[in-house]
């Protein structure tokens, strides 16, 4: 990233721990909120990912910042014999379990309390791995990534779904307003939580989208690397390969 942003402006912890902390504070208000913020869209990105990721027919998925496990529990449509949902947050965790249970998928999910940055699988284990929405939480992008390539399986396939910024008018001008004073209104009305949606949005403007990631991507390691833009460019779809 190009500036470190942090969930808590006064905390003294690391954006790690600050970020565990945000989510488990918006857990339980996490799903609803997502739907309302991003006018339901995100579920059509979620499907695209699904996708991508089928076409290869995996056997194995490691879902990495699952969260409360909606894109494991997409997943879970390909012919993956096993998907991994891995995720820091305790508290998001117990919300993604209870989903999956409901959903009777515990035989072919598993939820793995975790650090992304720090995998705890051994090198060439999954097929596919699949970040929605979670890269731009690392403290260490490179990091993250190094890792997610170790143990990705050579020929495998990554995909990444996370927000980009619009480059076109009017796009451009209504994220922008949308992003700085609608999302953590709406945030701080949900969630009981002023720092969470200002922190989402911040680290957004501040990831490196677009081609600067297709560049990370390639400068790690990774091949056959593309972006593909959505609605507008609020959201970006990158594929690569090992």
């Amino acid at each position: 990233m190009s500036k470190n942003v942090t969930p808590y402006k006064e905390s003294k912890l690391g954006k790690k721990e600050q970020v565990t902390e945000m989510f488990d504070t918006i857990s339980k208000n996490y799903d609803g909120l997502n739907r309302v913020i991003s006018f339901g869209i995100d579920i059509k990105w979620r499907k695209k990912v699904v996708r991508m990721v089928g076409a290869t027919n995996p056997k194995t998925i490691l879902d990495i910042a699952t969260g409360t496990a909606d894109l494991a529990i997409n997943l879970a449509e390909t012919n993956a014999e096993r998907i991994v949902g891995l995720d820091i947050s305790p508290g998001m965790l117990e919300v993604g379990k209870q989903k999956i249970k409901k959903k009777a998928l515990n035989d072919k999910i598993e939820m793995v309390l975790g650090d992304g940055e720090k995998l705890p699988f051994v090198d060439n284990s999954f097929d596919a791995i699949t970040v929605a929405f979670g890269v731009r939480n690392f403290e260490n992008l490179e990091q993250g990534l190094q890792e997610i390539l170790r143990v990705l399986k050579p020929k495998g396939i990554f995909v990444v779904l996370e927000t980009s910024v619009p480059t076109k008018t009017p796009f451009k001008q209504f994220y922008k307003f949308y992003t700085k004073y609608i999302l953590p209104l709406i945030g701080k009305l949900f969630s009981k939580d002023n720092s969470a949606y200002g922190y989402l949005s911040e680290s957004a403007a501040a990831f490196p989208y677009g081609e600067n990631f297709n560049n990370i991507l390639r400068k790690i390691g990774f091949i056959d690397v593309k972006d593909k833009p959505q609605t507008f460019g609020v959201a970006s779809i990158y594929t690569a390969t090992k």
